[in-house]
């Protein structure tokens, strides 16, 4: 580990203090239970730490959010506090925290927009204080605070800043976050959290009370379910378009992505008990989508032009 510290300060002419802040990023990025995409070896390995170091910052203040067991009050408390660090790490070089060492420093060689780092914190805090929503423009605020920052700090490390990129990639975002709400209702509902808007409910003769307590018609779900399926389906589709922006490797990733989406939304309208199933990806499935998702990297544009099966 030292050599490898060493080797990493020596090539970069990072302080080694820096150099370890990073690999402790890496390590978590690596090491959590909970798998992180954008840290996979389709990466540029030069953006490896980078991505490392977001991903350890907003690991920490989702288990903040959702981990253990104490009161929402505090909850709040402690995400403040590593907001006050996110606000110092941008211009204090000398902050005596790995996370924030290492994402301070790749805010001001990357030139990334921390106020995207600063909307994942809301959506944090919504975790600890928002169990239902009451409309769709209320889940996407949410979405646009959890998810779309992800796409957009993805895009702007691959120097990737038009507007209408960053259009296509929050509507991806947003599309990935509502299909692993559709996806979780099983998890999230003995949780106390719904997330099916109570409008679209209310128009089924439903409400999020009902859901909660599991009292409800499963075909009255269902009615509620395929319709926030077409309507993510369209945001996803509306995405496509960003393929064709992006350097390879991140426009194979986002193929990728953006197939199994589409796979994961027909799964999730066969499962015939909702709240007690949770619809998964077989590795069997994936490897169906190699050559598909190869097409669409090598050929961008044709991907736009073709409607999906």
């Amino acid at each position: 580990m030292h050599r490898h510290h060493a080797a990493m300060s020596a090539s970069t002419g990072q302080p080694m203090q820096l150099a370890q802040a990073y690999q402790h990023c890496l390590d978590i990025a690596r090491n959590h239970y909970e798998n992180f995409p954008t840290a996979s070896k389709l990466l540029r390995a030069d953006l490896r730490p980078a991505v490392a170091a977001i991903y350890a910052f907003a690991r920490h203040a989702d288990d903040l959010a959702d981990e253990g067991d104490v009161t929402a009050e505090t909850r709040i408390k402690q995400l403040d506090a590593w907001e006050t660090l996110l606000e110092r790490c941008e211009f204090d070089k000398s902050i005596d925290h790995p996370v924030f060492m290492a994402l301070g420093d790749t805010v001001r060689k990357r030139q990334l927009p921390i106020e995207e780092l600063h909307n994942l914190l809301i959506a944090f805090r919504m975790d600890v204080t928002i169990h239902a929503y009451s409309s769709f423009d209320e889940l996407r605020f949410y979405c646009k605070h959890s998810a779309n920052p992800v796409g957009r700090l993805m895009l702007a490390l691959h120097g990737v800043d038009n507007s209408e990129a960053i259009r296509c990639s929050d509507n991806i975002c947003t599309a990935l976050q509502l299909i692993n709400f559709w996806q979780d209702l099983s998890v999230d509902l003995p949780r106390g959290r719904c997330y099916l808007p109570q409008t679209w409910l209310q128009e089924s003769g439903l409400n999020s009370q009902g859901m909660l307590d599991g009292n409800i018609s499963p075909e009255k779900l269902q009615t509620v379910l395929k319709h926030a399926l077409q309507i993510t389906s369209e945001l996803l589709e509306d995405g496509v378009p960003l393929l064709p922006m992006l350097p390879f490797r991140l426009r194979l990733q986002i193929a990728a992505t953006i197939h199994g989406a589409r796979l994961m939304l027909g799964k999730i309208e066969k499962v015939a008990q909702p709240m007690e199933e949770r619809a998964t990806l077989s590795s069997g499935e994936w490897k169906t989508l190699l050559l598909p998702v190869l097409k669409d990297t090598l050929f961008p544009s044709s991907a736009i032009k073709r409607k999906p099966e």
